[in-house]
């Protein structure tokens, strides 16, 4: 075991070896499997941004991976920045083409990698994840939300790009924010990498493959029920700020069907529903929601709330995209 006071070589193979691509490939791609190529880069500006090229390019085949193991220009939610050290945690981009699905449905398929790479992780790493709508990965550390990872989604040639960044060895000191965490930080039985990697693809292809067989309906298909679940938005007092500068605070009580979350607030019942601009996948104006509470109280992550709502409530969809 490496002593805490050792110094921390930038590109380390002993505290962060790098990723295995043939062992990866092995175990990712086959014949019958979504997954259709692999690639590890040693660093790039944004896979995303790669991706994203090569799909309008026109030649780029569904299932494509890429994985860097540092990021110099990673991008988060609403151009927010994403930064870590090399070999520190997962980075990835996948290309999914979802075909004959209806386009106004696509807007599930970032909500649908989070769904997939909570669920991976709390196998893998076996720590408790949680959702924060749209798209933040959630873990607890020492009593406190904090946020481990997050997804992209954006539209591309005649598909979607989706890239996730997630924290996996980062220390207390590398933190790019008081509110990030690390599965490391969280108690993570694994931190190896690669181990990590192919449980959030394999889940990633099972949650797709039930999506897009059931013709992208989310609650055909489990995702939507899944997603509730997993959620720790849902039973909440949260603050929406909206596009404009304007915001809400309101009692977040459902993740409806086209993967909006509502909110309960105080006022007229019978006031009529109104839908902020998408906040994912491109667009104009977007939507972030605030947890102002972030601590767990009883030690573990919230999520999977029982949705309720008070009958003389205004309740409002705040908009996940349309792609």
């Amino acid at each position: 075991m490496t002593p805490p006071d050792a110094p921390h070589n930038r590109w380390s193979d002993l505290d962060r070896p790098p990723l295995n691509v043939t062992a990866l490939r092995r175990g990712l791609l086959r014949p019958d499997a979504l997954w259709s190529e692999l690639e590890v880069v040693e660093t790039t500006g944004s896979t995303n941004s790669d991706l994203a090229e090569r799909a309008r390019s026109g030649f780029l085949a569904e299932g494509t991976v890429l994985v860097a193991e540092e990021q110099t220009a990673g991008r988060g939610r609403l151009e927010r920045s994403w930064t870590a050290p090399p070999r520190s945690g997962l980075f990835f981009s996948v290309y999914l083409e979802p075909g004959d699905v209806p386009v106004e449905r696509w807007g599930w398929v970032p909500l649908l990698a989070g769904v997939a790479a909570a669920t991976g992780l709390a196998k893998s790493a076996g720590v408790d994840t949680a959702l924060k709508w749209p798209n933040d990965l959630l873990v607890t550390v020492e009593g406190e939300e904090r946020k481990a990872g997050g997804i992209l989604g954006e539209f591309a040639g005649d598909g979607i790009v989706v890239g996730l960044g997630i924290n996996v060895s980062l220390r207390a000191d590398e933190l790019p924010a008081p509110t990030a965490g690390s599965l490391a930080l969280a108690g993570a039985v694994s931190t190896d990498r690669e181990t990590l990697l192919r449980a959030v693809l394999r889940s990633l292809e099972h949650r797709y493959g039930e999506w897009k067989a059931a013709d992208g309906d989310a609650s055909a298909s489990g995702l939507q029920a899944a997603y509730t679940a997993g959620c720790a938005t849902l039973d909440r007092t949260v603050r929406a700020e909206l596009p404009g500068g304007n915001s809400l605070v309101g009692q977040a009580v459902a993740i409806d069907g086209d993967g909006r979350l509502v909110l309960s607030t105080e006022g007229d019942s019978s006031s009529r529903c109104r839908r902020a601009t998408s906040c994912t996948c491109g667009g104009g104006g977007r939507t972030d929601v605030r947890h102002p509470n972030a601590r767990t109280g009883g030690g573990r992550v919230r999520g999977g709330y029982r949705v309720t709502g008070g009958c003389h409530a205004r309740r409002t969809r705040i908009g996940q995209p349309r792609t």
